[in-house]
């Protein structure tokens, strides 16, 4: 096969949440761009993470909603579902985003090349697919992504054994599932099978699930899972697994055995960096595979850049899009820096829950003088009148500034309203800012209001717990 020799200014690797818009980004800044991609364009979180898991939390939802419609006085007789068609319904809105992307990219002028790509130097990457290339070009950016971790001691099989990929494509519904690993992916998934009737078992090496967030969304988490009779046991290790002809056996240190008909192992990420060419350009990587990066994104090579789960600043895609968009106009020319003390992490359970900065915990621990205001969802009309009342917002200040230092939320729709709170984090607001601004009668949002004026010690429309007085400014 012959090879095409090609000219860029900038090649990106890997067209996901990170590759694509940073390749748009340089596109629009008149930059000739290749962007290289070994699989689906949109990369995990199109194809094979956040897309897909989120329709089919959208088709549980439904579910429920439709379960308890007799509250509102709506019949709707004996409900049922398929998952079969809630499947190819994931499927297709996939394949109808991915059909999207790719127009955009096109009309955005972007050379879209599908292969793998290894870099041979700091100004070449080949690529081999169903074309082989050679090009040359001034910069690249890595945006390579990872993979679901396969761990020795069991690993995938893909059928009773799965990764957060191959759980995806499974059409029937196993009656046990049991879940290795109670990080946001694993409580994802089972939030949504034991919504579907399957009966969920948790295991966590750990001593809480969801272990990276604070105490009180872990402890609001296990509480509503256990309501819904999942079966959560921390502290607990895996040794092995084996496969029987109609299910599996699940193997815990110390001896106890479990019992199911299927497991998912979801226990971190593998990254994806050992393959690409790294040692030709002497670009070192830690223990865990990630390329140590500067706030413009640089590598050790000060022309190739790394972003999104490669750089290993949080594996989420909204950082890594955020990522993509420093590299570009850093190398457009432009003076940029990148930040993170204002990322939101969103977890879709049921509830969902969602966080930006620091917990109560991490702020004290950084020696401030850190306290929180919370609001019960409880105590809001909205909420009431929508029977969405399980939840609370908490905001973390320092006390002597009041600056706002992180927030937490636990309730529906959890992921949107922490959008107002990371404003706030990102432009160094105080908490006077959060209550003195007019929040709409009815809503959910106005659970941030309250949650301020509690902590500034007045909260409205709860009992007083405690008397401070109010800083010079504050609202009376």
């Amino acid at each position: 096969m012959t090879t095409k020799k090609e000219t860029f200014d900038v090649v990106v690797l890997g067209a996901g949440p990170g590759g694509y818009p940073a390749a748009i980004k340089l596109a629009q800044g008149g930059k000739k761009v290749a962007l290289v991609e070994a699989n689906l364009f949109g990369g995990t979180c199109l194809n094979r993470g956040c897309i897909p898991t989120k329709t089919l939390i959208a088709g549980a939802e439904v579910l429920q909603t439709v379960r308890k419609a007799e509250k509102f006085g709506i019949h709707t007789g004996t409900v049922s579902f398929e998952y079969q068609k809630m499947v190819d319904r994931k499927d297709t809105v996939v394949g109808k985003i991915r059909s999207g992307l790719q127009q955009l990219i096109k009309s955005n002028k972007i050379t879209a090349i599908e292969g793998f790509g290894e870099i041979v130097s700091p100004n070449e990457v080949k690529v081999r697919g169903k074309e082989n290339y050679s090009i040359e070009c001034k910069e690249i950016i890595i945006a390579t992504g990872s993979e679901p971790k396969n761990i020795p001691a069991f690993p995938f099989d893909y059928e009773k054994i799965h990764s957060s990929t191959s759980i995806l494509e499974i059409t029937q519904l196993p009656k046990t599932l049991v879940i290795i690993g109670a990080g946001y992916i694993g409580c994802e998934f089972a939030s949504i099978f034991s919504e579907l009737g399957v009966q969920v078992i948790i295991l966590e090496a750990l001593h809480s699930i969801i272990p990276n967030e604070a105490a009180a969304m872990a402890k609001a988490l296990h509480d509503a899972f256990t309501e819904k009779n999942i079966d959560i046991r921390t502290g607990v290790k895996v040794q092995s697994i084996d496969t029987k002809k109609k299910g599996i056996v699940v193997h815990l240190e110390g001896g106890d055995t479990i019992s199911a008909d299927m497991s998912l192992v979801s226990v971190g990420r593998t990254i994806n960096t050992d393959k690409i060419g790294l040692d030709r350009v002497a670009i070192a990587t830690d223990r865990m595979g990630f390329i140590p990066v500067n706030d413009k994104l640089q590598t050790s090579v000060p022309n190739i850049y790394a972003i999104g789960d490669v750089s290993g600043k949080a594996l989420l895609a909204h950082v890594a899009s955020y990522q993509g968009l420093i590299a570009a106009e850093h190398i457009l020319g432009h003076d940029v820096k990148a930040r993170y003390h204002s990322v939101p992490a969103v977890i879709f359970t049921d509830p969902e829950i969602a966080s930006v900065g620091m917990t109560l915990e991490q702020a004290i621990e950084k020696g401030y003088s850190a306290i929180t205001g919370q609001f019960p969802f409880n105590a809001l009309g909205k909420s009431q009148a929508a029977d969405h009342s399980e939840g609370f917002a908490q905001i973390v200040i320092d006390e002597k500034t009041g600056q706002i230092l992180g927030a937490q939320v636990v309730g529906y729709e959890a992921g949107t309203l922490i959008a107002q709170m990371a404003t706030a984090i990102a432009n160094e607001l105080t908490v006077e800012c959060i209550a003195e601004t007019i929040h709409a009668h009815p809503t959910i949002a106005e659970a941030w209001m309250e949650a301020a004026h509690g902590a500034l010690g007045s909260p409205v429309h709860l009992p007083p717990k405690r008397q401070r007085k109010p800083r010079a400014g504050a609202v009376k």
